[in-house]
């Protein structure tokens, strides 16, 4: 008895120790603390069993006995219930601490002490029976407990990722960035791009949203096979895609940039359509363009913004003075809307001479702002921001219809020519809108010439050959604007009805200017004639241009040479003066 009892307190220290001591080690193993456990709970059971039945069969005194029985007895039904998420364990337990309890009763000839043996060899099976019961409920709970988490898991996941591309979305980004600036050191560099996709629109519009789709999961696959292992690559929305990683210096960040704008302008095949996109790319750094993650995104979108107005399929990094310019920017978008309200803005006409005659066959619109605070604006400074916020719509209805009215007032010969936006014409009902200009000034329709670039005619929109068509059928004249700066494209003077060829002033008057420059005009004057258009030199400043250009076979000529833009009635005066003078032609 005394061996039993030090035994089972010996056992019940080191379980203690045991307990405190193994989890705290570094090195620790599940499988080994769970060895440890097995040996411990089954020597301490076997030693309470035995206790109870050495009680037993030695005839203790009552209360010893008991103490010992009911210690063994209890021992055995409350570990069914705690060590359920082992049943083996606890099964084992419950027969170690039962059984020789239940083999020392039926050994007394005593039929107390064989009811007592009776009475816990019955509990055993209900004490088994709860074990496994509390592990079914224990298992079931973890099962849906793990379940639970599994679908916890997917839901973020598709919470963070962008269903077309599988890349980040705008959330999955944000937590990742969140995490890699955490993990930055003092010295290292964050470079965050900012793509745009070029013309992703009209791929919608003409071939759908599924091919668009498509095109947008194959940009996603080069992005990510393109840029460094580890890099965050994320969709942000519509065509905008985001690349964060970390970069050594500049020099590392303008190698990345240029191979990622390779990969974008790679032709792509979906089905039968061959597709070549463009991209824009906006770049700032962590720490040198901003001390946090907002100041760097907000640097990269102005980056961006900048790389799209200077052309377009180019990287442009983050400086400083884009914020000056944004905000510039900003204030132009928002006084331009209440511009046309205050009669800030005003159109201007400058002449176009017939270089035969000295004659004035048109006047071109020219729109001018005149600020109350800022004084005169530039053109370069308001038109682009216009056309950018949609706004040129309304302010191009606005020139045409106060040109239509001046031009009412001229000659029936002089005709007026208006500038089109690309947006102005792709805008639903824009030759509802011309045609209603020249209804309100009651001008005749072969008397506006609607001067278009070639940029208009590159996409072969159905809805701009429709546009040209119905006014075109009225009466209405076009012009090609600035040919010679673009693809000049021969086939466009053969599909649309143009009636002028504007040469662009960097042939008269640029850098450019010379032998060459005069060759190309020849040659286009002779195709013009030969199709019966006229040709006009912009840009002239002096008289030697301007008997240059007459002498390549130009037919008209504008510039300052012959006089700047001027105020509607200016125009009006200069009309009636010509008119009384007699026609003095210029020097060949």
């Amino acid at each position: 008895m005394i061996v039993s009892a030090a035994l089972l307190s010996a056992v019940a220290v080191a379980r203690v120790i045991t307990g405190l001591l193994l989890p705290r080690r570094q090195d620790r193993n599940a499988g080994r603390l769970e060895i440890f456990y097995e040996i411990g709970a089954f020597a301490y059971s076997s030693l309470c069993g035995l206790l109870g039945a050495e009680a037993i069969y030695y005839h203790l005194g009552t209360g010893a006995s008991v103490l010992l029985v009911a210690n063994a007895i209890g021992y055995g039904a409350m570990i069914a219930a705690r060590n359920a998420g082992r049943p083996a364990i606890a099964i084992g337990q419950t027969l170690l601490a039962n059984i020789p309890v239940i083999v020392a009763g039926l050994l007394r000839r005593d039929g107390t002490m064989h009811f007592l043996a009776l009475s816990v060899a019955m509990a055993i099976p209900a004490a088994m029976a709860i074990t496994l019961n509390t592990f079914g409920v224990l298992r079931d709970s973890i099962a849906t407990a793990e379940t639970s988490r599994r679908l916890a898991e997917k839901m973020q996941h598709l919470a963070r990722t962008d269903v077309v591309t599988g890349l980040l979305n705008r959330a999955g980004l944000n937590h990742q960035l969140v995490q890699r600036m955490a993990q930055l050191g003092s010295r290292d560099k964050l470079a965050l791009f900012w793509l745009d996709l070029d013309r992703f629109k009209e791929v919608n519009d003409t071939l759908g949203h599924q091919v668009g789709d498509r095109l947008l999961a194959e940009v996603a696959s080069r992005l990510t096979a393109r840029a460094p292992e580890g890099a965050c690559v994320a969709r942000f929305g519509g065509d905008e895609f985001i690349i964060a990683c970390e970069v050594a210096d500049r020099r590392e960040t303008e190698t990345l940039a240029s191979g990622l704008l390779e990969a974008i302008t790679r032709p792509i095949r979906i089905d039968d359509a061959r597709l070549e996109i463009g991209s824009s790319i906006g770049i700032a750094i962590l720490p040198d363009d901003g001390a946090d993650l907002e100041t760097v995104m907000q640097g990269a979108d102005l980056a961006l913004y900048h790389a799209k107005v200077n052309g377009r399929k180019q990287a442009s990094f983050f400086a400083p003075s884009m914020t000056r310019n944004l905000v510039r920017r900003k204030e132009i978008e928002s006084e331009l809307r209440l511009a046309l309200q205050r009669d800030e803005l005003s159109v201007f006409f400058q002449p176009i001479i017939d270089l035969s005659t000295g004659r004035i066959r048109a006047f071109e619109a020219l729109v001018r702002w005149f600020h109350p605070d800022k004084g005169e604006l530039r053109p370069d400074e308001f038109i682009p921001v216009a056309e950018e916020t949609g706004a040129i719509i309304t302010l191009g209805n606005w020139i045409t219809t106060q040109a239509a009215r001046c031009a009412a007032s001229w000659p029936a010969e002089v005709t007026v020519a208006v500038n089109l936006s690309p947006l102005q014409i792709r805008a639903p009902g824009a030759a509802l809108g011309i045609l209603n200009a020249l209804r309100e000034a009651r001008l005749d329709p072969h008397r506006l010439e609607l001067e278009i670039t070639e940029t208009v005619l590159l996409d072969q929109s159905e809805t701009t050959e429709a546009f040209i068509s119905e006014l075109a059928d009225v009466g209405v004249r076009f012009a090609l604007d600035d040919f010679g700066t673009g693809y000049s494209s021969l086939s466009y003077l053969n599909k649309y009805p143009f009636s002028k060829i504007k040469v662009d002033r960097s042939f008269v008057s640029g850098v450019s200017a010379g032998m060459k420059s005069e060759a190309i005009i020849r040659a286009v004057s002779g195709m013009a004639s030969t199709l019966g258009m006229d040709v006009v030199a912009e840009g002239l400043e002096t008289v030697e241009q301007v008997e240059a250009v007459k002498a390549a076979g130009c037919t008209l000529g504008q510039g300052f040479y012959f006089s700047r833009a001027m105020p509607d009635y200016l125009a009006t005066m200069l009309l009636a003066q010509e008119r009384q003078e007699s026609p003095r032609p210029l020097r060949a």
